[in-house]
């Protein structure tokens, strides 16, 4: 049988992946591979709504008013949120403006493709973990155990950092320093590079747990792994926070009520420096954040600091002296003195 020759939307697809995102933008391996993702589930869901086969799907069988159903269909059927349909979106701007620089007869259908907009998605609270929240979390692993003491290391070591997930199952041993002054190398989004101080408390436990594994300091492979040698995923990593938590409520029944993830110790980290009182700019710089505008949203979650503001300020009461309206000007100055 003759093999299919690659048409255009394949030619496009194969140059946009190989060469077009990796060599020309620089962009990282963890998003060429979201990138992907999103073009798999839209040729997928193109194929079953056209009845065509994915291997005959062209350019011109991917129309604006197919993008806006392939959206909503992540929305209805996949039940994504409106933030993961936007990053789908993004995957799909970022094609179709390659592609109206390398087709301009197809400039048009692109133009009409760019101009499907980006939902506004409902902002949740931030959620994170107290102090004593934190420590019960921590205790709820099992030290005796070589897996625990390997989780008792992960946990203690993000909460120090504030590190994301795929940066702590990233850490090679090769990236700590051990000796003063402590601190560990990470790489964020963007491959983008940072340095941490390690408290010395977090200093001690890696070193611990070099020496129980036996792990050469230089050594490049993953620093934590699983009970098979193979590195913890990002799965891994939730799974084992989630049945931490549960082990903690005993103790802490206060984490009932919250909905957490590992992105939560990171956000553990930002509020724990923000109380003791460390500036925005070296907590967006400890956090690898791009602006400190992405840190200022810490100021408004701590309801400790916000209890003690409120003591601080005098409050608004009925029981004052009785205001006389003779102006606007009155009325102006007084709303000004609230």
């Amino acid at each position: 049988m003759k093999a299919q020759l690659p048409n255009a939307l394949a030619r496009a697809l194969r140059d946009f992946f190989a060469d077009h995102l990796p060599r020309l933008r620089g962009m990282s391996p963890h998003t060429v591979q979201s990138y992907r993702d999103t073009f798999t589930l839209l040729l997928r869901f193109l194929s079953l709504r056209q009845g065509r086969d994915v291997a005959v799907l062209d350019l011109e069988n991917i129309e604006a008013q197919e993008v806006i159903a392939f959206l909503q269909h992540l929305e209805d059927t996949r039940k994504n949120t409106s933030a993961t349909r936007n990053v789908r979106l993004a995957a799909i701007h970022a094609f179709f403006r390659y592609l109206a620089g390398c087709h301009p007869e197809r400039l048009e259908p692109c133009q009409r493709i760019l101009g499907i907009p980006f939902k506004r998605s409902r902002t949740r609270p931030v959620e994170y973990l107290e102090y004593t929240e934190i420590q019960a979390v921590v205790d709820a692993t099992d030290r005796g155990t070589p897996d625990g003491r390997r989780d008792y290391a992960l946990l203690v070591t993000m909460f120090n950092t504030g590190a994301r997930v795929q940066e702590a199952i990233d850490l090679r041993p090769c990236d700590l320093q051990l000796i003063k002054p402590f601190q560990v190398r990470l790489f964020g989004k963007g491959r983008k590079e940072r340095l941490c101080p390690l408290w010395p408390q977090t200093t001690e436990v890696l070193k611990d747990f070099l020496s129980e594994r036996h792990v050469d300091p230089h050594s490049r492979e993953a620093l934590f792994r699983n009970h098979r040698g193979e590195p913890l995923t990002r799965f891994g990593v939730r799974y084992l926070l989630a049945k931490y938590c549960d082990r903690a409520r005993v103790t802490a029944p206060t984490l009932v009520k919250k909905r957490l993830h590992p992105h939560s110790m990171r956000h553990s980290t930002a509020v724990h420096l923000l109380q003791a009182g460390v500036d925005m700019a070296t907590i967006s710089h400890w956090l690898g954040h791009a602006s400190v505008n992405t840190t200022n949203r810490y100021a408004t979650v701590d309801l400790q600091m916000k209890r003690e503001a409120i003591n601080k300020a005098s409050p608004v009461t009925a029981d004052g002296p009785a205001v006389t309206w003779r102006s606007d000007n009155t009325i102006l100055h007084w709303l000004e003195a609230l």
